[in-house]
């Protein structure tokens, strides 16, 4: 068999499996930092802290009560708090049903809520939606570097159409001040940090490692039946000559890329939070504030002297304004030195931590 004819039938498939799991490793280290920034404004945003842990929660259970549903399982119990929650099946399914929930509660999380917004995007993006085929030129060779090449082509247009979308939204539009809501609630919640009333499970990037790698070492048959699966999608696609197989992993390179995008909003509202509790007084409100006058005088402002950017140099003022306000007060109304009586404070909470 020639060099090509091996890469063909053995390399190929794997090209957009790799690719997603790329992406998917750089959304857990994502994660990773917003779970940081959670942890460095906890003392003095508890309640806060608890609503996107609460969050985590809600998505992770709809997402198993989804396995459930969907091994026709059915659901009997349906519960969640602020930091548990748990979804009683009707039927206790073993095998194939029980691992095919288990996907769902630890992988679930990752792609599902991000689904919804990419419906929503059907709606409101124009273009980034194309399956595009390097190979529509030339002879289809189905190469792993042709299916590499074709899977970043996919989500290269796709991120393009997406960040064009962002830098054009119009938050005035009730549909489009939604979606940018939606967004922000799903970067908050993407995955819990204590699962546990007391907060004993803590839930990490080495916890969804874990549960993820015992959830395919525990059963190897059936990650080997998926592979098996993807192969044969694979021919299926190259015998009839489409895209198939690649437009599928695209797919979830898009919900990673929803994703992803959501994380980072939620990371620059955090560091604003964590920014602002160094300013004294309130004055820290300030900041907050600027953010919906600076965006309506620029609006404004576009009304009467129209240009093509209207929208995305309403969003620059936004973000110049804020960033602007945000450093002049914490240069100037910042406490640089306690008084006495925060001086007592502290001292007492150190002390009862050695005693502790």
């Amino acid at each position: 068999m020639e060099a090509s004819s091996i890469d063909i039938v053995v390399f190929a498939p794997l090209a957009p499996i790799l690719g997603v799991l790329l992406f998917w490793f750089i959304q857990l280290v994502f994660i990773e930092s917003e779970k940081y920034l959670l942890s460095k404004i906890r003392s003095k945003h508890e309640p806060f802290c608890r609503f996107t842990n609460f969050l985590g929660i809600l998505f992770q259970t709809i997402c198993h009560a989804l396995g459930f549903t969907i091994t026709k399982s059915g659901i009997s119990n349906f519960y969640i708090d602020i930091d548990y929650g748990k979804v009683a099946p009707k039927k206790e399914r073993k095998g194939i049903f029980e691992w095919v929930s288990n996907v769902f509660l630890f992988i679930g999380p990752f792609f599902i809520p991000a689904f919804l917004l990419l419906i929503c995007l059907f709606f409101l993006m124009t273009s980034g939606f194309e399956i595009i085929n390097p190979s529509q030129l030339q002879e289809l060779r189905y190469t792993f570097g042709e299916q590499i090449t074709s899977f970043g082509a996919n989500l290269f247009s796709f991120t393009n159409g997406f960040f064009n979308f962002l830098f054009n939204i119009d938050l005035l539009h009730p549909a489009h001040f939604g979606f940018l809501f939606l967004m922000i609630f799903l970067g908050m919640g993407i995955r819990p940090s204590y699962i546990g009333k007391e907060k004993k499970e803590k839930v990490d990037m080495l916890y969804d490692l874990k549960n993820i790698k015992n959830l395919f070492i525990n059963k190897p048959i059936y990650l080997i039946i998926l592979f098996v699966f993807a192969y044969i999608f694979f021919y299926i696609s190259l015998w009839l000559g489409t895209n198939w197989y690649v437009a599928f992993f695209v797919i979830l390179g898009w919900l990673s890329i929803i994703s992803l995008v959501s994380i980072i909003i939620a990371d620059i509202i955090l560091v604003l939070i964590k920014t602002t509790d160094e300013i004294s007084g309130k004055w820290k409100v300030f900041p907050y504030l600027t953010i919906p006058t600076s965006y309506l005088v620029g609006r404004i402002f576009f009304f009467y002297i129209p240009t093509d950017f209207t929208r995305p140099m309403s969003i620059l003022i936004l973000i110049l304004s804020t960033i602007t306000v945000t450093y002049i007060l914490i240069k100037r109304k910042t406490d640089k030195f306690k008084t006495k009586s925060d001086i007592k404070k502290l001292k007492k909470k150190r002390k009862g931590v050695k005693d502790g």
